[in-house]
């Protein structure tokens, strides 16, 4: 009778014989938790498409820092809701702007707590744009073209009005082309060499980022933002953003999404050397909440494997909405 010489299954026959051998291991030293801060007193609305995510105003922001710092999460990822928009964005880089008083705010409360902000315009333009538009009518439609070199001037002013407030790390999103070399090189004319750059190197125009739109009130007035994020169609193009931003000085790349392109985050975990972020978008969180309170999946063991496939991939660091679950369930699993 003929049997196999080799059998797998011995690795397998129990949970520590599984542990020990597990090749990919998630820690709560992983995880970025983005949080949303808006102006106003007393505001706590959980964001009706991201169940569990919440808008913070000021004052009830530090609640919800403690909750990450009493979990071990290392870093959050601020993004800013204004009380006013203009055609320029001037809320993101004013010394008084949200994002800033709150990285103020959290650095006063927890200073070991990093504070990585995004730096980008669409949160705070009145056109939703990632930097500045010129407009104008076609067919009585209203049309605009994003224009990037004026662009940079500002996304510069907004990175080092955010390190000047505390921020640990600059997380650029915009995509205009030359924006990490222009951030570099504004950060150290202003003092701030050592302030790290995590770019968001490689972003797709997504279909995933809906409900992230609704909580940062970014949606395109017009348009939509194809001429500048990257067709989800190009894996290739993905290495060559990536490797100009290397050239320009990033410290750490991004993809975003993560579940879509995991095979971009391998090519370029396989080509460059520094740290690899993945953000589990906000359209990824939204799928699986919506089918747990179903009942049609089990969360806790889909999110762990959404997250164990991104490290596994080659990232060394998750931005996710999950991050405070996935501690926890670490937690328990001790």
């Amino acid at each position: 009778m003929s049997f196999p010489i080799v059998r797998h299954r011995r690795l397998r026959q129990s949970a520590g014989i599984r542990g020990m051998v597990r090749e990919t291991v998630l820690t709560v030293d992983d995880f970025i938790q983005p949080i949303f801060v808006t102006y106003g007193s007393g505001v706590k609305n959980e964001i009706s498409s991201m169940p569990g995510v919440y808008h913070f105003s000021l004052d009830t922001l530090e609640e919800e820092v403690k909750e990450i710092v009493d979990l071990g999460i290392p870093a959050v990822l601020l993004f800013g809701i204004p009380e006013s928009k203009d055609d320029v964005g001037s809320s993101a880089f004013a010394e008084d702007g949200i994002v800033q008083q709150a990285t103020r705010k959290i650095k006063s409360l927890y200073p070991d707590l990093l504070v990585v902000a995004d730096t980008c315009l669409c949160e705070f333009t009145d056109h939703g744009h990632c930097g500045m538009v010129h407009t104008f009518e076609r067919d009585g439609h209203i049309c605009g073209d994003v224009l990037n070199d004026e662009s940079l001037d500002l996304l510069v002013r907004t990175a080092v009005s955010q390190a000047q407030a505390g921020a640990d790390i600059i997380a650029p999103s915009n995509m205009m082309d030359g924006f990490v070399q222009a951030i570099r090189a504004g950060l150290d004319e202003a003092g701030f060499s050592n302030v790290p750059i995590m770019s968001y190197s490689v972003k797709y125009a997504s279909a995933f980022y809906g409900p992230f739109r609704e909580a940062a009130d970014s949606a395109p007035q017009f348009g939509d933002r194809k001429t500048y994020q990257m067709d989800p169609a190009n894996a290739r193009e993905a290495l060559r953003e990536a490797e100009t931003d290397v050239l320009e000085g990033a410290d750490m790349l991004m993809v975003k999404p993560a579940l879509a392109f995991m095979d971009v985050l391998r090519m370029l975990r396989d080509q460059f050397d520094l740290p690899l972020v993945a953000y589990n978008v906000s359209g990824e969180y939204s799928m699986v909440k919506a089918a747990a309170e179903k009942g049609w999946i089990n969360e806790r063991a889909i999110v762990t494997e959404m997250l164990l496939g991104m490290k596994r991939a080659g990232a060394d660091i998750i931005i996710t909405y999950f991050a405070k679950d996935a501690a926890r369930w670490l937690c328990e699993g001790k």
